[in-house]
């Protein structure tokens, strides 16, 4: 972009956005030898010079190509400028203040380097430069404002402005889904797809959590350090990538609230990419937040049961009990047998777990008999409130499997 000098001003300024080059493209002709002009055709293709050493239909060349136009502005890439305040007239001017300032839709920034103290003298056909940069944090259009100001070799004080426009565009697409498990663990999925025209480099896409959580990120084998998705950091135009997380509560957490409820912070996600010229662009999403899962009254987790048992035999698993609601409890256990079932209970039904205050947790240890083979689903745990006389039901609680040693 570049603005040009009013009459009446012995000064001109031009502004030039400063970008990387790209590789020159190359399109060649594409025919047979036998056709009538194959070899025109070919001798046309090999004195192009946009034509890639050794590589005859390679559509990218060996050359680097200036940009033709302003281009694409992303969020999160920085923006570099080159303003020139040049002097055409064969006068002197003296007092010469340049002044950039970046006009977004809620802030206007100075990126000027030159100082604030007006250059003395400036030369006719001489010029002053500045280079400005800025990272863009803010979608939109941008306005860069330039404004000079000198003195005439007569005194008089001479000023103009000149505008230059540009949209700030969305690079990357950020959607995540949160998975609640029953040990209060939570997993983030995060789909990011690539909106820009071109291909990026995804150097680092880390989930940096709130104080209430640690994370640890699920996308590369355990034990192993590597890239992201193995070798294969590029991301394609429209190209979508899952990245996969998982927050655990801070142990401190449980001493004040054992249950984990209403909205909480998450984290936020840092994500870090490159284009294909190496050009840096950088995004952080605001605070992440999920809504907890509700328990209602009474939660029921299974706190250790064992991966396989063997036929008709017993085996013990740990539920925790914990009162969600704000009033003590006096709880009642009744265990049902299914017809069916795989796994019978064994034990006392009816059994009195006493009183159990709000927000606080009791461990019962319990006995099942397995009776079928195969994968089979725990179920049949009932509490009731004496209180209120309310029955809470708990079904497909756990999972074990079930082996028959005689067929071995």
């Amino acid at each position: 972009m570049e603005g040009g000098r009013d009459k009446e001003q012995l000064l001109a300024l031009k502004v030039m956005r400063l970008t990387k080059p790209s590789l020159m493209a190359y399109q060649p002709l594409v025919s047979d030898s036998r056709d009538l002009c194959g070899d025109v055709i070919q001798q046309i293709n090999q004195s192009d010079l946009a034509k890639p050493i050794g590589l005859d239909y390679f559509p990218l060349g060996d050359l680097l190509t200036l940009p033709q136009n302003f281009g694409n502005i992303f969020l999160g890439e920085t923006f570099s400028s080159y303003i020139s305040v040049h002097n055409d007239s064969n006068q002197l001017c003296k007092d010469i203040t340049l002044k950039a300032d970046l006009q977004t839709g809620s802030q206007r920034i100075s990126l000027s380097s030159v100082g604030e103290q007006p250059i003395p003298e400036l030369l006719p056909d001489h010029s002053i430069d500045d280079v400005i940069h800025h990272e863009v944090k803010e979608l939109g259009t941008h306005i860069l404002v330039c404004a000079v100001s000198y003195a005439h070799s007569t005194g008089e004080r001479m000023q103009f402005r000149k505008f230059f426009k540009f949209q700030v565009l969305k690079p990357l697409d950020v959607k995540t889904k949160f998975y609640n498990a029953e040990t209060d663990e939570v997993y983030l999925e995060a789909q990011i797809q690539n909106i820009t025209p071109g291909p990026i480099y995804m150097e680092r896409v880390s989930l940096e959590p709130s104080n209430q959580y640690t994370a640890k990120e699920l996308n590369t084998p355990e034990g192993k350090e590597g890239r992201l998705y193995g070798g294969v950091d590029y991301l394609s135009g429209s190209d979508t990538r899952q990245y996969l997380y998982c927050l655990s509560p801070r142990p401190e957490l449980y001493a004040d609230n054992k249950v984990l409820k209403g909205v909480t912070n998450i984290g936020k996600l840092d994500i870090v990419w490159k284009t294909n010229m190496g050009e840096k662009g950088r995004l952080q999403t605001s605070q992440l937040q999920r809504v907890a899962p509700g328990y209602g009254d009474i939660r029921l987790t299974v706190e250790s049961v064992p991966d396989t048992v063997t036929l008709e035999t017993t085996f013990n698993i740990v539920c925790r009990i914990t009162n969600c609601c704000e009033r003590t409890m006096d709880l009642t256990l009744v265990l049902h047998n299914v017809p069916g079932q795989g796994a019978m209970w064994c034990g006392v039904s009816g059994r009195q777990l006493g009183k159990l205050p709000q927000n606080e947790s009791m461990d019962v240890p319990l006995t099942l008999l397995a009776v079928t083979p195969g994968l089979q689903t725990i179920s049949g745990l009932r509490l009731t409130d004496n209180f209120l006389k309310r029955t809470y039901e708990h079904d497909e609680i756990a999972q074990v499997f079930v082996i028959d040693e005689d067929t071995f």
